[in-house]
């Protein structure tokens, strides 16, 4: 058994590996290639039947997951489309979940109201994968993939909490009640989310202190878990924990961990994530069959048909109606509210301008309102530069795949429910349906609405322009080069005039262009660059929490620091 358990896991891996080079060379979205790859494996002479707890998916496979896509998700991302994530990822899950369950019982009174809704619960959440994999390749604009992966993270929460009060109402044999689901959704979001930023900070706190990439590796892949799994105990959302603590860990590794560490985990995370949602992919086409043949008994080709295609159509058309209001409101709402809250910051700014502080603290809180009047003005600046247009709103809508939570959240409804067979073969085929439907002509609805992506000159130029700001700012912290010190000792002139050049806008990152020099000046520049490296991520942190350029810039000027620290620790 265990050598069949090897060969199947080998024999995964290599299929895994296979797909995604071929996506890469065709376009095709891997999910859409392993699901078919898994289906055509389940009927090879020979093949196992390999059979997945469902709670070891929810519980071992998709913290991880979620955690991975939550950590290198920047917060000034989520935190300026958070109305429409949040709208997308709670209000219209649940509407969509109610809405579902409702027409369901009505045409299928033989599937409980109860049953029905945990069907939709199922079905309404989205999975990002296969899309972003699109909109990476294609160019999709930055902020739409921000809203598709910030939805996909959130939206699993919302699902698995109407999902829980259905299972509850199914145990119980009575009937599903609104108000039951009010209230666990609130407790489910203040715990999960007061559960997840204690172990995002304390997880923080406790890796900075260790400078060792192994213990600080093995730390990160407990975060996950050390969420999930308090939270689910006290009945919060584990899933909305995961992604809190991973939003944390992102935002605050930025300055409390290593170059070398940030790097590590970056490479880790995203292979973890590649094998596991791969495995997950390839798992429901394997699992597809046998499922199939387990509904037969309780229902006919017929009935299952119209109930998928009641399901798909309702989730198209109510994804749409949902993005219609978020539409509407940003096709004639936005100019007037920007023009207020112009007017606000004005106001504000005036008010600041005529403050004369008494003492270093009111000077220190002075300092701080006017980073938020930056950041305000930075906010607005980019509503206007990067709008989410009606052609926006159209790839968001068609972006409408299910993946990962449908296929294991259906299967923890309990085994002997009535139709409970029915219901879980009708979401794997609509999870199977949008997948295909929405993944093979995603790229070509992209295309046709020529949504327009940042050139690469202007990405060039921003980040040259970061850089340069970065720089200068240290320079302003730390005063010139003819100023330093080391060890109460002015530099050498001679040095001072060779480096002179090379600080601003990047710190020569080759301290190896001075390996000719004598000691004691090699170790002054090593010094003194590292003092102005310092400082230039200290600006960098200021600039990314006022949000004037995107967020890939920020990202972009960050590694070129990190490498800069990493030949200062190999020199």
């Amino acid at each position: 058994m265990d050598h069949q358990f090897l060969l199947v896991a080998g024999a995964g891996l290599a299929i895994m590996i296979a797909a995604s080079v071929f996506a890469r060379r065709t376009g095709v979205a891997a999910p859409l290639l392993l699901v078919g790859l898994g289906i055509g494996a389940s009927y090879l002479p020979g093949t196992p039947t390999i059979e997945l707890e469902p709670e070891l998916v929810l519980a071992g496979v998709l913290p991880p997951l979620l955690y991975a896509s939550a950590v290198q998700l920047p917060v000034l991302d989520v935190r300026r489309n958070l109305a429409l994530i949040a709208w997308q990822s709670v209000v219209m899950v649940i509407v969509s979940a109610l809405a579902i369950g409702a027409l369901v019982h009505a045409l299928f009174p033989a599937i409980s109201f109860a049953l029905a809704t945990a069907l939709g619960a199922v079905v309404s959440p989205t999975d990002a994968v296969a899309a972003t994999a699109i909109g990476r390749r294609i160019g999709l604009p930055p902020r739409l993939m921000t809203v598709l992966e910030g939805e996909s993270l959130v939206n699993d929460a919302s699902a698995l909490v109407v999902l829980r009060t259905a299972i509850a109402a199914i145990a119980a044999s009575s009937g599903f009640s609104l108000g039951d689901t009010v209230l666990e959704f609130g407790w489910a979001v203040a715990g999960g989310v007061l559960i997840g930023g204690l172990v995002g900070w304390l997880t923080v706190l406790l890796r900075r202190r260790l400078d060792d990439p192994v213990l600080n590796t093995t730390i990160s892949f407990a975060v996950p878990f050390l969420a999930y799994f308090p939270a689910e105990e006290l009945h919060a959302s584990g899933v909305l924990a995961v992604v809190i603590a991973g939003l944390l860990t992102g935002a605050l590794g930025s300055k409390q961990f290593s170059a070398r560490d940030r790097q590590t985990q970056a490479t880790t995370w995203t292979t973890i994530s590649f094998i596991l949602e791969s495995a997950v992919f390839l798992a429901m086409g394997y699992q597809l069959p046998e499922i199939v043949d387990a509904a037969r008994a309780e229902t006919t080709v017929g009935e299952l048909t119209g109930l998928v295609l009641l399901v798909v159509g309702l989730l198209v058309v109510l994804r749409f109606a949902g993005l219609l209001w978020p539409a509407l409101r940003e096709r004639f709402g936005q100019r007037d509210r920007h023009e207020q809250t112009r007017v606000k910051l004005g106001q504000f700014e005036e008010k600041l301008d005529s403050m004369t502080p008494a003492d270093q603290r009111e000077e220190n809180r002075v300092a701080w309102a006017r980073r938020r009047l930056a950041r305000g003005h930075a906010d607005v600046e980019f509503e206007e530069r990067e709008p989410i247009t009606g052609r926006g709103y159209v790839v968001v809508g068609w972006a409408g795949m299910r993946g990962v939570v449908t296929v294991a959240a259906v299967q923890t409804i309990p085994a002997g429910t009535p139709h409970v067979d029915t219901v879980v073969l009708a979401a794997f085929l609509v999870a199977l349906i949008t997948l295909v439907l929405f993944g093979l002509t995603l790229p070509l609805v992209i295309a046709k609405l020529k949504l327009r992506s940042e050139s690469a000159e202007d990405k060039r130029d921003s980040v040259q322009a970061l850089l340069r700001r970065v720089g200068e700012d240290a320079i302003d912290t730390l005063g010139p080069l003819e100023e330093q010190t080391v060890g109460g000792e002015p530099l050498d002139p001679e040095l001072v005039s060779t480096m002179k050049d090379r600080i601003v806008p990047r710190i020569v990152a080759a301290s190896g262009q001075f390996r000719d020099t004598k000691p004691d000046s090699h170790e002054q520049i090593l010094i003194v660059q590292r003092r102005y490296l310092d400082a230039m991520r200290e600006a960098l942190g200021t600039e990314r929490s006022i949000g004037a350029y995107s967020s890939a810039t920020y990202r972009q000027v960050e590694a070129l620091l990190d490498t800069i620290e990493q030949r200062f620790v190999a020199n």
